[in-house]
């Protein structure tokens, strides 16, 4: 669906594009995009990879297990239909602790490592499980101390304070969070009910044998 949607966008820009006679504006613009996405990404790495190694020496350090205790209550309270010793337990403590700082392209393998384990124990494969849905809330909407990726975009374009969005996006990402959990409690509660409200019928007995003849 999202390559269609994309390529009826470029097809419709296009289309107005030759019908007003500036068709040579939309090349342009590719190019300039393209320039433009390639030197972001260039001046993303250095942050990126600064970070990330920051992030391994942490968990060789043992800081990351430190956090991990920290924050294992409240992971606890948020999924209390994963037991406590499963592996996505680990790698929902990973996620959200890149999450923290920011990374998101070293959260984003975690998340899908941690909607694999959580998909093991998921009773029904063909929908997800509440608890799949408080782990997509919780990434799309953690609380971010450190912005990384925002401060090196705006490093890169020349920002006089690149950092001055740390407390702004801090208040944003806690305000984005409360309400996602606040909304994952509405919505756990509402199919707890409705699960009791439909209680599942006993199985049907047994036939007996037919011991004439």
């Amino acid at each position: 669906m999202i390559n269609i949607i994309w390529l009826a966008l470029i097809v419709i820009g296009f289309g107005f594009a030759a019908a007003q006679g500036n068709i040579e504006l939309v090349t342009s613009a590719a190019f300039d995009g393209a320039k433009t996405g390639v030197t972001v990404s260039f001046g993303l790495i250095s942050v990126l990879v600064f970070w990330l190694g920051m992030m391994k020496l942490a968990e060789e350090s043992g800081m990351l297990k430190s956090i991990a205790r920290l924050l294992s209550p409240i992971v606890k309270f948020l999924f209390p239909d994963v037991p406590t010793n499963h592996p996505a337990m680990g790698y929902i403590l990973s996620n959200m602790s890149a999450n923290l700082l920011g990374l998101g392209n070293a959260a984003t393998p975690m998340g899908i490592k941690a909607m694999q384990e959580l998909q093991e124990l998921n009773p029904d494969k063909s929908s997800a499980s509440p608890a799949m849905c408080t782990l997509l809330a919780l990434n799309t909407a953690s609380i971010t101390l450190i912005p990384t990726t925002l401060i090196a975009i705006r490093m890169n374009y020349n920002s006089a304070s690149a950092t001055e969005i740390v407390g702004p996006t801090l208040l944003a990402t806690a305000v984005a969070t409360l309400a996602a959990v606040m909304a994952d409690r509405w919505y756990r509660r509402r199919f707890i009910k409705q699960s009791q409200s439909y209680p599942v019928p006993p199985p049907a007995p047994a036939a007996k044998p037919d011991l004439k003849g």
